[in-house]
């Protein structure tokens, strides 16, 4: 039961980081319909932007005492930072190819991928070298249940995760702005003769989406602590992790992008404990395979007809 309850508490804990990153993957795909295979190093750039502006705060790594309001600070200006990242990726790189086929279109996404991850290996940028992240959070055991002691730290991650699902998902069906963003994803044509700024709209797609990959990987340099180097296969792992997590939900669909992470990080967690665990990235790409012979719309999409 221990150990059951102790995989159950750290794969939630995960799955809510790939529900975040996957949030930006399922927005951009809804709106535009193409998958923004550099979203992976938005979410890289949140991490290392968090380590750096912790180590300002601090002085030196050792020197930053856990802190509630240092750890919001360097929140908002990882999303902010990376928001402003996001709108540029897409006014410079995607826009100019948004009639071009889908083809041009990945290659761009690509590129700009490999483009961010040489970028942040210079030396007056990121480096190429693993940095530890100094303690912005307190972690320590909050309660426990059945002989497992839940920290304080998984909490905020979840906490946290869940708060700004909820606030997307009051954006995208509660607000004027969300609409306009619904009217884009149906047809963007139309939603143009409507009046609709469908520029805009898709470049505040972007903005959103990749604050949500800087908080994921605020989070997540907050919990494993060790950021390795830019171009490290583990940020394109986990990126590629929450692509399936996006997809097994039901990619354009906000609550599908989190359930598909939780799942996922459920599936990868349960496996790695109780099967193998050298195969636990194994089990998440053989769950996508089999939604995508399945149930290719994910578990909340929907399937599509086209009329001809």
């Amino acid at each position: 039961m221990t150990k059951l309850l102790q995989t159950l508490v750290d794969s939630i804990a995960v799955g809510s980081l790939y529900g975040l990153i996957a949030l930006g993957y399922t927005m951009v795909y809804g709106i535009l319909q193409f998958i923004n295979f550099a979203h992976s190093d938005v979410f890289m750039v949140g991490a290392w932007l968090s380590f750096l502006v912790a180590v300002r705060i601090g002085g030196q790594t050792a020197a930053v005492e856990p802190s509630v309001a240092k750890a919001l600070l360097v929140l908002l200006t990882a999303m902010v930072c990376c928001g402003a990242l996001g709108f540029t990726i897409e006014r410079l790189a995607y826009r100019p190819l948004r009639q071009a086929p889908r083809l041009n279109v990945l290659i761009t996404a690509i590129g700009v991928s490999l483009f961010i991850e040489n970028l942040g290996q210079l030396k007056w940028l990121f480096g190429a070298m693993p940095q530890p992240m100094p303690r912005l959070l307190p972690d320590r055991p909050l309660f426990a249940l059945a002989g497992v002691n839940v920290n304080l730290l998984d909490v905020i991650v979840v906490g946290t995760a869940a708060v700004l699902m909820l606030l997307l998902n009051w954006i995208v069906f509660g607000t004027k702005l969300g609409r306009g963003m619904r009217a884009v994803s149906y047809s963007p044509p139309t939603a143009a003769l409507m009046g609709v700024p469908v520029s805009r709209i898709i470049s505040f797609t972007f903005v959103i989406g990749s604050c949500a990959a800087a908080a994921a990987g605020f989070l997540y340099a907050t919990k494993y602590i060790t950021l390795q180097q830019p171009a490290h296969e583990t940020w394109i792992r986990l990126g590629l992790k929450a692509f399936v997590a996006a997809v097994v939900g039901g990619i354009g669909n906000i609550r599908g992008a989190m359930l598909g992470g939780l799942l996922i990080g459920l599936i990868e967690f349960f496996g790695a404990a109780y099967l193998s665990p050298n195969l636990r990235d194994v089990y998440v790409f053989a769950v996508l395979i089999l939604v995508l012979l399945f149930r290719p719309a994910g578990i909340l999409g929907r399937a599509t007809v086209e009329k001809v």
